[in-house]
């Protein structure tokens, strides 16, 4: 059991749980149950999966209450295939979006590198969805796995991809913009990058939709018009990404496979949506 209380004398781990709102709100994406024998609740599971993001703490240390812990790690691999937490997080942005909570102005990228610890090495070859590289590398901050983020002008987090430590974030940039799955047919005004994303692939990928480029210029480019405003906003993705290294599992990969950690990734931006929307949400 997780040590220590809150003021009201629950036991801290229960923080990390999902509020009656919030599973409300994600309940009608989640599977049937199965019928006979024994079935952990959706919602315990869904609890458990989130202690473990946000304590960092294996799966085998995960408190009893959630069930067996083979149980929820197998249902996590399976809703990972199965793409269950990115349809949560659409669904999430769409309601988000719907609330007029998405500011459609200006959108802003950032990349970030996250050491990986040694359990996170030696995964074999694991089917044509997984990278040969499992996204790790080695980058000056070491060996670990570089996390690409776009938000929006408030913050709320859009998208993410996970890519080796040693890759660049222009290479991933219009891979990035394309995992934005919300109104389709509706771009944002303006996109704000740091100097990195400074490259005329991505001004013409910009200028071809018609898509303001936020983005100052390197000292051996030619100076172009920046609108600094805007650009003194971007902090809020930097912002954002810290948010989302409070999680435990994100600030530091443990799991073998990219697309596990994508997942954990993913969990790690629902709850934040789930906070935007409900602010009573512990996750």
């Amino acid at each position: 059991m997780a040590r220590g209380s809150t003021s009201g004398g629950a036991p801290r781990g229960r923080r990390y749980e999902l509020s009656d709102e919030g599973f409300e709100r994600l309940a009608p994406l989640l599977p049937k149950q199965h019928r006979g024998g024994r079935w952990n609740d959706h919602r315990t599971t869904l609890n458990g999966i989130f202690w473990v993001l946000n304590s960092g703490a294996s799966w085998r240390d995960m408190p009893e209450r959630y069930g067996r812990w083979q149980s929820v790690y197998h249902r996590f691999r399976r809703w990972t295939r199965d793409g269950l937490f990115e349809r949560m997080l659409h669904h999430l942005h769409v309601q988000l979006d719907e609330d007029g909570r998405i500011d459609w102005s200006v959108f802003d990228v950032d990349g970030s590198n996250i050491r990986a610890h040694a359990a996170a090495a030696g995964a074999g070859k694991r089917g044509e969805i997984e990278p040969a590289d499992h996204a790790l590398g080695r980058s000056r901050g070491g060996f670990g796995t570089k996390l690409h983020l776009v938000t929006d002008g408030r913050g709320v987090p859009l998208g993410a991809l996970a890519t080796a430590g040693q890759a660049h974030e222009s290479k991933s940039f219009e891979t990035l913009l394309d995992t934005i799955r919300i109104r389709r047919r509706r771009r944002p005004n303006a996109v704000a990058g740091d100097k990195g994303y400074s490259y005329g692939r991505i001004r013409g990928w910009l200028r071809r939709r018609r898509i303001q480029a936020v983005i100052p210029t390197r000292s051996d480019q030619p100076t172009l018009p920046l609108d600094k405003d805007q650009y003194r906003r971007r902090n809020v993705v930097e912002r954002c990404i810290g948010w989302l290294k409070h999680c435990r599992r994100i600030a530091t990969r443990f799991e073998k496979l990219a697309r596990h950690f994508l997942a954990m990734i993913t969990l790690a931006m629902i709850q934040r949506c789930l906070r935007i929307l409900d602010p009573s949400n512990r996750t």
